[in-house]
């Protein structure tokens, strides 16, 4: 017991320095290509790997009218074969020497990244190049990737009980905002589609100069750069300007309230949505710390509210779900076994007012600072962690480089923050209310 409590109090200690603790900045390289190409690298010789990632501008909210589900189509065609590579080699490229590959679409972009032995750098670097201008968009990957596409929809939105509610939590938050549609794509729209439209996607959006080339890890920067010039250099974009989003969401006035059902729904369930500031915001770290008090493990204010004290939901979370142009702050809970929606909506605004007219404890902020800083000290122990991190800082802050200022700025919010912010954002004329029911009613 006496060593179980001594583990306890180290512990503790620990925890209770982490908010304090300086994060070594990284050491990261910037240069740009004469096609527009934007690389970043950050040599760490801790481990003979290499993180390689690259990032396009391009994301669900850039999905051209009528063809909703294209970026996320071409997450799964990227992997098809090239003029010079066949299907599937990124695979033979990557697990075949010990390492991985996975791609993702989100709302602001498409990723594809890989993890290998750094002496593998140089095919990798081959092959994202090659995929990058001379992707096979033909009748047969096109319709394959279609397919897969529309299947996963069916599986991760129709078939689920609650898959629906998350489709209608971007649709009916957004009112102008391509950020409506959400990211994985709409089956009639997919349907309706052509190879041409798909041609066209991909030369609008897959060149260099709506890219950044992140690698780091185990390498020479005089051979990387030669690589870099060697692969990429040659690579040329379409004269034509690259389309961007420039519609704007308006400021909501009132409450709206909706009403949803499904088949196989079988306990109901609330969302409650506000619009969120632009991610590069200075709110955004208190929101992110809001977040971590109200909805991160079992002791968060939520879950001992709503799940553990009142026993009415059996799931209740807030998101913080951030996006290049203003995300979404949303309450999502499932109600208990007898219990209805009504209930669960009543029950978290009045943890939102609490919070809006108590704030936050000392200690309650104390222990989000840890979760989050500590969360990021061990991301940054990895090249890929670290690439991902560039990535965010890319995406979010348009800046490689806010890495090296995040944990700074997390550590400088302060509880007089997380109470403005819970003031200033989560009004009732920014709200959404949807409730989310079987069809029929409740079983």
């Amino acid at each position: 017991m006496r060593l179980v409590s001594l583990f306890i109090s180290i512990l503790f200690v620990t925890c209770a320095a982490v908010a304090q603790v300086k994060v070594a900045k990284l050491d990261i390289k910037e240069r740009s290509l004469s096609n527009g190409l934007r690389v970043v690298s950050v040599r760490d010789g801790s481990s003979p790997t290499v993180a390689i990632r690259v990032w396009y501008r391009v994301g669900g909210k850039d999905d051209p009218q009528g063809r909703s589900g294209f970026a996320h189509m071409f997450e799964h065609m990227m992997f098809k074969s090239t003029k010079n590579m066949p299907s599937e080699k990124l695979d033979r490229l990557t697990e075949d020497v010990g390492g991985f590959n996975n791609a993702s679409t989100w709302d602001d972009y498409t990723d594809y990244y890989e993890v290998v032995p750094s002496n593998y750098l140089e095919p990798l670097l081959w092959a994202e190049a090659e995929r990058m201008q001379n992707l096979n968009v033909d009748d047969a990957n096109f319709a394959s990737e279609r397919d897969v596409v529309k299947e996963e929809f069916r599986q991760s939105v129709l078939a689920q009980p609650y898959g629906r509610l998350f489709e209608y939590i971007n649709s009916l938050s957004y009112t102008v905002h391509p950020y409506k549609r959400g990211v994985i794509g709409d089956l009639e729209q997919l349907s309706a589609a052509t190879p041409a439209d798909a041609r066209s996607f991909y030369a609008t959006y897959y060149r260099p100069d709506n890219a950044y080339l992140i690698v780091v890890g185990d390498f020479e920067q005089q051979q990387l750069d030669t690589w870099t010039d060697k692969y990429f250099s040659h690579l040329t974009n379409p004269s034509s300007a690259i389309p961007r989003v420039t519609a704007k969401e308006p400021t909501r006035t009132a409450e709206k309230r909706y009403e949803k059902t499904a088949p196989n729904v079988p306990f109901p369930a609330v969302a409650i949505t506000y619009l969120a500031p632009p991610s590069s915001h200075p709110d955004t770290p208190a929101l992110d710390l809001a977040a971590t008090i109200l909805s991160d493990g079992e002791s968060s204010r939520l879950y001992q509210s709503l799940v553990y004290k009142q026993q009415i939901a059996q799931d209740a979370s807030f998101t913080f779900d951030m996006k290049v142009d203003g995300g979404l702050l949303y309450f999502f809970a499932i109600a208990s076994e007898g219990k209805d929606g009504q209930s669960l909506e009543r029950s978290i605004l009045n943890e939102l007012k609490l919070i809006q007219t108590k704030g936050v404890t000392a200690r309650e902020l104390a222990r989000a600072k840890n979760q989050l800083v500590s969360q990021t000290i061990v991301a940054l122990e990895t090249n890929e962690g670290k690439a991902e991190a560039i990535q965010d800082g890319i995406t979010y802050d348009n800046d490689p480089k806010a890495v090296n200022t995040s944990v700074a700025k997390l550590q400088a919010v302060t509880a007089a923050d997380v109470l403005r912010v819970m003031r200033k954002y989560f009004t009732p004329t920014n709200r959404v209310v949807i409730h989310y029911d079987n069809e029929g009613g409740s079983k």
